[in-house]
């Protein structure tokens, strides 16, 4: 089932660590739960380890590849397995609304590379709406900030803010033996389920991004000295927040209502 290895030597500018274990194959497939009825979008399918994987059961897949040296073979090597349609562009200027089919929600699947996993994840937030979940590998270390409560040491403004729009799931981790290349770091499966509805609602997420973005940018500061000009001191006394807590130590529902007061300030 899956492609042997072609001629074709990774690229460090496209962060290329192709997939070859195919027992990590079968669990991220298991994981995913491919059905012929879902409109499942790959980024990054490389040589397509997972692509021929997931096919067969899919029956059709969309794949975003900036490699065009990667499309031709991958198109023919999976022209047996079902109908791939392939898009080679840079997913971080792609407009997936382009995808769209009959108001059919994407389900994204995909090994990112370490360089633009978390850049993508801030973009795919404006597209949430038309994303039904997505099935990431990612650096061990990203998706454990990911999922990282408050007051832990990995939490931060990535947590933040993956944690605002989607429930988020480390599934299990990957060895770095799994990949051709190995990469230097462990890897990780993260399921990312977009909340519907939010269980908290920025009425303004430009304002809300703003604040945890201000919040983050020097992390041994209080509330009160990185928000300084952004936040009043009445905002904090108002939701009983320690303006003299650092920004690790807040869930996100509080800076949801943080950014709420000052919306709504503003708007006043």
């Amino acid at each position: 089932m899956y492609p042997r290895h072609s001629g074709h030597r990774p690229r460090k500018r496209y962060g290329q660590h192709f997939l070859t274990d195919a027992g990590v194959i079968d669990q991220i497939v298991a994981a995913i739960a491919p059905q012929p009825d879902q409109h499942l979008v790959e980024i990054g399918p490389g040589q397509g380890a997972l692509t021929h994987a997931v096919l067969p059961l899919s029956g059709t897949l969309t794949a975003v590849e900036i490699d065009r040296d990667l499309i031709e073979p991958l198109r023919r090597s999976a022209a047996a397995h079902g109908d791939l349609n392939i898009y080679n562009r840079d997913i971080l200027k792609f407009d997936l609304t382009e995808l769209l089919q009959n108001q059919q929600r994407l389900r994204l699947i995909g090994n990112l590379p370490y360089n633009i996993s978390t850049p993508l994840l801030f973009r795919l937030f404006a597209a949430i709406d038309i994303i039904e979940d997505m099935h990431f590998m990612l650096q061990k270390e990203v998706a454990h900030r990911i999922s990282a409560d408050p007051g832990s040491p990995g939490y931060g403004r990535l947590s933040v803010m993956v944690q605002y729009y989607c429930n988020a799931e480390k599934l299990f981790e990957i060895a770095p033996h799994s990949f051709r290349p190995p990469p230097r770091v462990d890897s990780a499966l993260i399921r990312l389920r977009p909340h519907r509805p939010k269980p908290f609602v920025a009425h303004d997420e430009k304002i809300f991004a703003t604040v945890v973005a201000r919040a983050f940018s020097q992390r041994r500061k209080t509330l009160r000295n990185s928000l300084k000009g952004l936040v009043h001191p009445v905002h904090f006394q108002e939701l009983e927040l320690d303006e003299n807590r650092r920004a690790e130590t807040v869930p996100v529902a509080q800076f949801v209502a943080l950014a709420n007061l000052i919306g709504r300030e503003i708007q006043d």
